[in-house]
Formats: C-alpha cells, structure tokens, sequence
C-alpha cells in the first residue's frame, strides 16, 4: 500500500474503545480504510453511499437520513463521511436531528471533500487566491471519464464543455498519494477539459485526524 503523504504512524485501539460507524461518500472508501489499517482502528465499521450522489447532492440528505436509521442504536458513535456537500446545511440538521433522539454523531468540516483534504485554511487562501480552479482528488481523478465526463453529459454533448468549466482556468489535483499513473491520469483529465494543469500533495488531510480521534476517544465514565 502507498503511504499517503502526511500520514502519521498506526497505533493500537485502546482496549474498550467505543463502536464507531462511519457512514461515508464512496469517493472516500478507500481512504478510510486506510486511515483504519494504518491506526489500527479495529473498532470502526464503514459503510458507503453511491459515490454517484456526487452529481445529485440533493439526493445526499435523504439518502443519508435512511442510512441512519437503519443503523441505529447498534453504535455508540458516528461519523458522518461528508462535509457539506452541496446538501445547502441538510447534513448539518440531520446531525442534530439525530443527536436529539440520543445518537452520538459528527461530520467532516468544510464546505466539500477538497476543503478537508487541503486543510480547510489553506484551501480557503488558495480558493481566494485564484477562484477559477477546479479540483480533482484521487478518486475523482480514477473515475473522471465516468463522474465527470459521462455523469455532466460532455462525452455525449462536448458543447456542454463549455457550460461547465468556461469560467475555469486550471485543474488542481489534490493528491491523496504518491501514483505517477495517477499524475498523468490528472494531466490527461486536464487536457481533456482545456486546462492549465496544477498538482498539490494533500495526504489524508483532516479526514485522518477526525477519523482517528473520534474512533480512539474514550467514553466518559460517569
């Protein structure tokens, strides 16, 4: 397995750790399973949605709250695999609807999946900075031809090209890992849309760090 960069080193679960599900976008399956082998967190169970709800995020809120209640009651603790996804604060009420009925829930920070995996500062200065980016992530890059290219409707309709990325000047690919397929993978992506292109090592960003600490947190003994 490729190491991502910024990772830090696996440590063992705590003896007693809480169960803890992670309900998550599939664009981040395997990174979470990752950030689980790498830290040991045999407490944590995953479970994914379509990655396809990437292009419909009005689906995301209900497709989610489903999810939710089939799985309730049979963890101490959730987390809630997305940021806000275009869900327009949706995920956010879910969470606190949940939270009122007594479940222990929490979600990614940010806006989308780019902003936690750059670092929700660095990614608003580089969005401030040149606004007419357009970002890509490891999965994205794998499935572009399918999410992007078949899911807009380009590759049937090239005129629609332009609909979508006419107000973009450069794709930035915010890599999870060190893959040179991938580098050129992203470049092609580039090329396909009439970017500039422009790659920035990312790592797990904070999706390793709120997986990590929510699965090895203890639970308060009262």
């Amino acid at each position: 397995m490729t190491r991502p960069a910024g990772s830090t080193d696996p440590g063992g679960t705590a003896c007693g750790a809480p169960e803890v599900l992670i309900l998550a976008c599939g664009a981040l399956a395997r990174e979470i399973r990752d950030v689980s082998r790498l830290h040991q967190l045999h407490n944590v169970t995953l479970e994914c949605l379509p990655a396809s709800l990437h292009n419909r995020p009005e689906r995301i809120g209900e497709a989610v709250r489903q999810r939710l209640h089939r799985c309730k009651g049979r963890y101490e603790r959730v987390l809630l695999g997305y940021a806000d996804c275009g869900t327009r604060g949706e995920l956010v009420e879910i969470c606190h609807e949940f939270r009122e009925s007594g479940t222990e829930i929490e979600m990614m920070p940010g806006a989308h999946c780019y902003q936690f995996f750059a670092g929700q500062e660095r990614f608003a200065a580089m969005n401030d900075n040149d606004p007419t980016a357009f970002y890509l992530t490891d999965y994205l890059v794998k499935h572009f031809e399918r999410i992007i290219m078949g899911g807009l409707g380009i590759a049937a309709h090239p005129e629609l090209r332009d609909m979508y990325f006419g107000n973009y000047t450069k794709l930035v690919y915010l890599a999870q890992t060190d893959d040179p397929l991938l580098d050129q993978k992203a470049l092609a992506a580039a090329d396909r849309i009439g970017l500039a292109f422009e790659r920035l090592s990312t790592g797990y960003g904070e999706l390793e760090s709120q997986v990590f600490d929510l699965a090895r947190r203890q639970t308060a003994v009262l």
